[in-house]
């Protein structure tokens, strides 16, 4: 009886290509776990996953997440309830600037206060000759047309502050300034004093946090309670 193979050479040209086949699969078998405990490949997954398990990386100060509001240490009931009392007095106390600074960064919405905080060093300045450095640092900053920080003023208000920057004068950003003041007093600082966070630090527990790894969420049955479901799907 003859050869299969010398009668179907396609058979011994496939059973070549399958020998060779296993060949390099067994080849790379042994090779992985050699590889895998190569130094570099060792470190790399020792340094992700120390990347991985810093606070920071998963709970970044991302503009619109909860957060602190300010250290709950540093804030007492007492001083929490003196903020709502008045914007003045929100303002006066650091840790009331600092966390309503990060409200306003919740809501995009941080460069009126920064105008603000700018106008009232600006106020400070000893010397006409600092004037004119820090009163082109501001209009540029937040006042002129496509400023990359520039905040909401009308028409009127600019052109007036617009007209003193030739020779500014303690009094240039007064204007610009009450109006920013106003519109954080009437629109900002309500929505303030109703955040979560803020309440929390009335009530005594310091601000709410969410857990650390954000990435995805996941539903809890109080998620679901209080709902109906939705029968129509059926």
């Amino acid at each position: 009886m003859e050869n299969p193979l010398l009668l179907f050479p396609q058979l011994n040209i496939s059973a070549s290509k399958d020998k060779a086949y296993f060949k390099v699969m067994k080849s790379a078998i042994k090779e992985e776990p050699h590889k895998a405990s190569k130094p570099g490949a060792k470190q790399k997954r020792n340094r992700l996953s120390l990347l991985l398990q810093k606070p920071e990386f998963h709970d970044g100060d991302h503009p619109g997440k909860p957060g602190n509001l300010t250290k709950a240490a540093s804030v007492s009931p007492e001083e929490a309830v003196k903020w709502g009392e008045s914007f003045d007095k929100l303002l006066c106390e650091k840790a009331g600037l600092d966390a309503f600074t990060k409200f306003l960064k919740t809501e995009f919405s941080e460069e009126n206060i920064e105008f603000w905080i700018a106008c009232e060093d600006y106020k400070k300045s000893k010397s006409a000759h600092e004037l004119l450095p820090k009163a082109k640092s501001i209009f540029e900053t937040f006042i002129q047309k496509d400023a990359p920080k520039e905040v909401n003023l009308d028409f009127h208000t600019k052109e007036v502050t617009s007209q003193s920057m030739g020779q500014p004068v303690h009094s240039t950003f007064d204007a610009a300034q009450s109006t920013v003041y106003r519109l954080m007093e009437q629109d900002s600082y309500p929505r303030f004093l109703r955040s979560a966070p803020y309440l929390s630090l009335l009530q005594g527990r310091g601000p709410t946090r969410a857990p650390l790894r954000r990435r995805s969420r996941s539903f809890t049955v109080k998620d679901f309670q209080g709902t109906r479901p939705d029968l129509t799907m059926w």
